[in-house]
């Protein structure tokens, strides 16, 4: 099979990454008899110094004609200005937003081989595998208003937390989808006790959890989450 992948390496270790990912598809490419057709671009504080911007519609628009896009990292102390009108970011943001990835799955799993390379004990850790589901387009990141002025008192500064129905019931949903794979068991983490936008997401939450009598829903504090994480993480499913 042919397959087109955008190719953006970005800043520091990205090259490197996206390096030794390619690596990996040729391997695959060789011994199932697919082609990867690679089509680079610039995203982050590389496109920043070449084009003015930290993703420019052209990469954007390559991005969109692509069936996937491999993302090596942003960032680093050359572009590390809180000051800076444009930031290395900004790309992964725009390109969240391009292409509509509002759900980020990430894997946590401890593997036999790997388990004594880490400070937490082993009985803690031993049998570890849980997926978290992250939102990405909503919330904080891409709240309006979002800006930092200059008072007669000082400087001031707002971001906005907002989520509406339809961005909550689609990333619950993925969780959701994801639980009755795995150990039918769904963690939804929020800040209901003090956040109205948390409180709607718990809302949103029970109602989708009418849909799937068989998985087991609970709510959980982000706090209490941290601290189950660190003392008991085979408690979690998704």
């Amino acid at each position: 099979m042919q397959f087109n992948l955008a190719v953006l390496p970005g800043d520091g270790i990205g090259p490197d990454v996206a390096s030794e990912g390619i690596k990996v598809l040729q391997a695959i490419g060789n011994g199932f008899g697919h082609n990867f057709n690679l089509h680079y671009g610039l995203i982050g504080g590389v496109a920043i110094d070449e084009e003015g911007t930290a993703l420019s519609p052209d990469t954007l628009k390559m991005c969109k004609g692509c069936d996937a896009v491999l993302l090596g990292a942003v960032g680093g102390p050359k572009w590390d200005d809180p000051q800076a009108k444009v930031r290395p970011e900004d790309g992964i943001l725009a390109l969240r937003k391009g292409l509509g990835l509002f759900a980020n799955l990430r894997p946590v799993k401890v593997f036999p081989m790997l388990i004594d390379s880490t400070n937490l004990k082993p009985g803690v850790i031993e049998g570890v595998d849980f997926i978290f589901v992250r939102e990405l387009t909503g919330g904080l990141y891409f709240g309006q208003p979002k800006r930092q002025w200059q008072t007669s008192r000082g400087r001031r500064a707002v971001d906005t937390m907002a989520y509406s129905e339809q961005e909550i019931e689609r990333i619950v949903r993925v969780g959701f989808e994801l639980a009755r794979g795995r150990r039918k068991k769904l963690v939804s983490v929020d800040k209901a006790n003090v956040l109205q936008s948390s409180r709607l997401w718990r809302q949103v939450a029970i109602e989708v959890a009418e849909e799937y009598p068989d998985i087991e829903l609970e709510h959980m504090l982000v706090d209490t989450c941290a601290m189950r994480l660190i003392q008991n993480p085979t408690y979690f499913d998704v």
